[in-house]
């Protein structure tokens, strides 16, 4: 039977269920009022209806949502770009004065990325042919070999997608990224599209959050993220060095995720936590991170002053809600009574007249979750909010590594962080992958995953060298400890 066709069985059945209830409640109120029986029976089948529509409403909120597989694109060896070529390239496109294409050499250089990442065709071009139709032969590029394989390794076929999507940050066309999708893979007409932009890197996030919540609240089995950047339209052509970065960092690629409501349904993993924080009512915050024009009308995405104490500020307050859900009792307590000891001995020394010193205690976020995908913001970017976090440099390892193979892309980042770690074998049942996202706003957005299938031998397993995804051809040189 067809999954939609079932979908909208189940559905009905649930209603006729739900209408079956509440007309035997119905019945039993009036047979109570024809026996003229005492008054307080009438109370028993407005109670049953009471918690009937209680049940059904907090089934529907609170159901599972399970992940079954993902999907990273490894772009093609011909749009390969390295650092050097990279560097004549912004020579040769006569658009870049003297100093800026310093500044971009010394930002890429310093941030740890490798020479096998990727660029987008347009931007092979000299000079770069940044027009709508390249951004959607880009698109095209991206979305269709990422979905490709995510439904042929799931054997879920699109027509069983009840909802999709699609995180872009810069490109909005019409008809949109997700009319695309749907064109492209026949989808059925009542599929729930969602189109996500301007969320920058937290978008993942966002769009699971979206994804689970329509999964919840209407008749389907499926939904599918897709995450990606078009850069074509993204790059920037100034002079501006406070918009330049996004030049030095960001590249090609995208990922697509299979998510489900049927947990009775072959699944790697459950959602266990999902955290959203924003300061996006605080004006400093609100132009941390920002597109724009300079004094020549060039557009770009401009990074703000105060960004770094702006990010911490969200970040303090996004911990303090994710750890009062994730980390263990136990840790819990000992962090309290770290704290409690540090007051008390700040307290002390502010009396004594004498200079507080010591950094405030941090909760081991390692009690908490056994792999890590941070935002790949930068070697110096993850290495500095991995410190912050207390994390060591195995904790650190798939953003630095995913960086510096793949760059910063965008929202579809955190899951390259997690192919890598799949294609490492680390992932066993059981473990938590702690997904940390910060986008323009700003935002953090936290996904907390739990492995429920038993993990792949990838060296061997019945996937075989697929099952390394995008680090196929890789991952034995990996970790580089020396980038």
């Amino acid at each position: 039977m067809d999954v939609a066709h079932k979908d909208h069985l189940l559905a009905a059945f649930h209603g006729l269920l739900g209408a079956a209830a509440l007309l035997l409640c119905v019945l039993a109120e009036a047979l109570v009022f024809a026996l003229q029986r005492s008054m307080t029976l009438y109370l028993v089948p407005v109670s049953a209806m009471l918690l009937l529509c209680r049940y059904r409403r907090r089934r529907a909120a609170g159901g599972s949502i399970g992940l079954v597989d993902f999907s990273c694109l490894k772009p093609p060896r011909r749009l390969r770009l390295p650092v050097a070529a990279l560097i004549e390239h912004f020579n040769l496109i006569d658009c870049f004065d003297g100093g800026s294409i310093e500044f971009m050499a010394n930002a890429i250089q310093s941030s740890g990325m490798g020479n096998e990442t990727y660029f987008p065709p347009a931007l092979h071009y000299l000079p770069p042919a940044s027009t709508h139709a390249h951004a959607v032969q880009e698109a095209h590029m991206l979305f269709f070999p990422a979905l490709d394989d995510l439904f042929a390794k799931t054997r879920v076929p699109p027509s069983a997608v009840g909802a999709l999507v699609v995180n872009c940050s810069g490109f909005c066309p019409a008809p949109s990224l997700t009319a695309i999708i749907a064109n492209r893979y026949g989808m059925r007409s009542d599929v729930k599209t969602f189109n996500l932009s301007g969320m920058g890197c937290s978008a993942g996030s966002v769009g699971v959050d979206v994804a689970a919540g329509v999964l919840r609240a209407h008749a389907m089995s499926y939904a599918v993220v897709v995450s990606a950047e078009i850069l074509t339209v993204g790059w920037y052509f100034g002079k501006d060095h406070g918009k330049l970065l996004l030049n030095c960092n960001f590249r090609t690629g995208c990922s697509a995720v299979l998510l489900t409501n049927n947990m009775a349904a072959p699944v790697k993993y459950r959602l266990v936590n999902m955290t959203r924080t924003n300061t996006t009512a605080n004006d400093r915050s609100y132009r941390a991170g920002y597109r724009e024009e300079d004094d020549e009308g060039i557009t770009g995405f401009t990074l703000g002053h105060g960004v770094g104490r702006m990010v911490s500020e969200l970040l303090r307050a996004h911990l303090v809600k994710l750890s009062l859900s994730i980390l263990p009792w136990r840790e819990k307590a000992r962090y309290t009574a770290a704290l409690l000891v540090s007051m008390r001995r700040r307290g002390q020394d502010k009396l004594a007249g004498s200079s507080v010193s010591g950094a405030a205690p941090m909760p081991d976020f390692r009690a908490a979750a056994d792999h890590f995908c941070l935002p790949s913001s930068g070697k110096p970017m993850i290495l500095r909010l991995g410190k912050g976090l207390g994390l060591g440099e195995r904790e650190m390892e798939a953003a630095l590594m995913a960086f510096h193979r793949f760059g910063n892309q965008s929202a579809a980042a955190l899951w390259y962080q997690l192919a890598y770690l799949e294609a490492k074998g680390r992932v066993r049942k059981g473990d938590t992958v702690w997904q940390l996202g910060i986008g323009s706003g700003l935002k953090a957005n936290s996904l907390v995953w739990e492995r429920v299938a038993v993990a792949d031998d990838v060296a061997g397993g019945r996937a075989g060298r697929n099952a390394l995804g995008p680090w196929m051809d890789c991952i034995h040189q990996y970790p580089m400890w020396d980038t």
